[in-house]
């Protein structure tokens, strides 16, 4: 099939795009950097430079392609080094979260592309009840901070118009400087994903699943408590600090604490079930050293 992967040069893309070749699908890959050219095309793919954001070149890269199917991973994350105001480091993802999702589905429906894959994020949902979430489950009514009211509107946004109008660094670092604390008591929920793994789940909605949301995690959700000291230990650290909720809200904010306290995990089972995929790392406790490893 003829496959556009719009931000093939992000942590996803670099692994989902020789997986797609291999697969034998022809593949058009996207970078907003001329550089990224070359990377590319040694990968299989044609590359298009165009920025997400400019709603013509977006439109004009998606016919000149005619795919069958879209995969939107655009983010622009590379440079994040801090979630103490979410939305001014998450501002250009917030935008491709939105007008960019948008321009690729406005050019999909003049193609008439029949598939649309887009990424977003785990650990929106509502904070109260279950501390495991399917895709069942309401994303939260309020943002954590008001910091965060912008990217959760994003990731609403991508989840709630996708599914009805289309047919690897930073923490790792942080850790070993043992600047990321167990707030409180540690007892937020997260949930997992090695890289490799999420490339594989993103190939298998290529051709399988019906349109809808799908949680892309492993098989182990954990408290803070559990995963954050066991990811020291891997990456040869000290063990993580301890901070009460109050002070880890004065130096880290209102959203770390959220996260850090009172997060939801999600489960994977419609993603194994309609997607037919499973996760190779399926608990953090193996997918972290193979991280680490690199």
């Amino acid at each position: 099939m003829r496959v556009f992967v719009a931000g093939a040069t992000g942590a996803l893309g670099r692994h989902l795009i020789p997986r797609l070749v291999a697969a034998g699908h022809e593949v058009t890959a996207t970078t907003r950097t001329p550089g990224k050219v070359a990377q590319l095309r040694e990968a299989g793919a044609e590359p298009v430079v165009v920025d997400g954001l400019d709603r013509e070149g977006v439109i004009a890269a998606v016919l000149a392609a005619a795919p069958e199917v879209i995969v939107h991973e655009m983010t622009a994350l590379a440079d994040m080094r801090s979630l103490r105001k979410i939305d001014q480091v998450f501002a250009t993802t917030n935008e491709l979260r939105t007008r960019g999702t948008d321009n690729l589905l406005a050019a999909a429906g003049q193609v008439g592309t029949r598939r649309f894959i887009a990424q977003s994020a785990t650990g929106s949902n509502e904070r109260s009840g279950s501390p495991v979430k399917t895709e069942e489950d309401p994303l939260a009514s309020r943002s954590p901070s008001p910091s965060s009211a912008r990217a959760l509107a994003a990731i609403k946004h991508v989840e709630q118009t996708v599914p009805l109008t289309a047919p690897e660094g930073i923490l790792l670092d942080v850790v070993r400087k043992r600047q990321v604390p167990v707030i409180g008591g540690g007892t937020g929920i997260w949930s997992f994903i090695e890289i490799t793994d999420a490339a594989a789940a993103t190939l298998a909605a290529v051709d399988r699943g019906a349109p809808g949301v799908y949680n892309v995690v492993d098989d182990d959700p954990a408290p803070v408590a559990e995963w954050l000291p066991y990811l020291a230990q891997v990456a040869g650290a000290k063990p993580p600090l301890h901070l009460p909720v109050w002070l880890g809200r004065l130096l880290a904010g209102e959203f770390v604490v959220a996260q850090m306290t009172s997060w939801r995990g999600c489960s994977n089972n419609k993603a194994r079930k309609e997607l037919g995929w499973e996760p190779r790392y399926s608990s953090w406790r193996e997918g972290f050293p193979a991280w680490v490893s690199g």
